[in-house]
């Protein structure tokens, strides 16, 4: 079992930048595809980024592409999620997400995860 706990959260002004960290703890994230997705009160969690676990492929929601980066570094055990270019509409809680998978793939829906942090908060103010 993985247990993530994400940080780097917080607030900040739109057209401003923040790094989100997932750092993994119980088993290395090395055979684990990874995501973020984010969520706001009354709405469906949301796909934001995706990684596959050799870092071969990457995928991201139409809404953040060209602003954010998703990254990986599996010597560490912790993949990142660097916004930049915020804007108010970013404004959630995001979550990071592991499935553990031999298969060089992306998982960009939600039910394809089966281990999830708790959530760290992002606002942007306009």
């Amino acid at each position: 079992q993985v247990q993530l706990v994400e940080s780097g959260g917080g607030l900040v002004q739109a057209g401003g930048s923040l790094r989100l960290s997932c750092a993994a703890s119980g088993r290395t994230l090395s055979t684990y595809a990874m995501g973020w997705f984010r969520q706001t009160p009354g709405k469906e969690r949301e796909f934001v980024a995706a990684i596959s676990w050799t870092s071969s492929s990457v995928a991201y929601a139409d809404s953040v592409k060209g602003r954010f980066t998703i990254s990986r570094d599996n010597a560490k055990n912790t993949v990142n999620l660097q916004m930049n270019s915020l804007k108010p509409e970013d404004t959630a809680v995001y979550y990071c997400a592991a499935e553990r998978t031999r298969r060089m793939v992306v998982l960009t829906r939600a039910n394809e995860y089966d281990y999830w942090g708790q959530g760290t908060q992002v606002t942007v103010s306009s």
